[in-house]
């Protein structure tokens, strides 16, 4: 987080080097906590490169299912060893490939996220369809939309 300095009133925030490689520390212990995990990616100021004091870290994860809702999946990420504020998005993976491109948040999300984790999308894709033909649903996912 922020610190002041001892003799001063100024925040001191981290620099993006000190940002990216926390976040590659926590990747890598997030996909051990969590095996499920398809894809973790940020997006937002700092994908961008126009972050500034006060930026937070907006993060996007992909998991394969979840059983709680949309608003709640969050909490059971911990970001607290990550250097700023941060904002986590948890999408299984249905919900990610139903997002409307037309959409603007949709269209900046797959246009501006940079991935730092890539697990096995396609197994887990394959795994939902022979779901769904099982289940005798017959709109299968599009995987052009991913």
């Amino acid at each position: 987080m922020p610190v002041r300095s001892l003799n001063s009133s100024v925040l001191k925030w981290p620099d993006l080097l000190t940002v990216r490689h926390a976040l590659q520390r926590w990747v890598k212990e997030a996909v051990r906590l969590h095996p499920d995990t398809l894809l973790i990616g940020y997006f937002g100021s700092y994908a961008r490169g126009d972050w500034g004091v006060g930026s937070d870290l907006d993060l996007i994860i992909v998991v394969e299912s979840s059983g709680l809702p949309f608003e709640q999946r969050s909490a059971e990420w911990d970001t607290m060893s990550l250097p700023v504020p941060t904002d986590v998005l948890v999408y299984t993976l249905s919900e990610w490939a139903d997002l409307d491109p037309r959409r603007r948040f949709a269209r900046m999300l797959r246009n501006e996220t940079i991935w730092l984790h890539r697990g096995d999308v396609l197994a887990a894709l394959a795994r939902e369809a022979l779901a769904d033909f099982r289940a005798g649903r017959t709109e299968p996912l599009d995987p052009d939309n991913l």
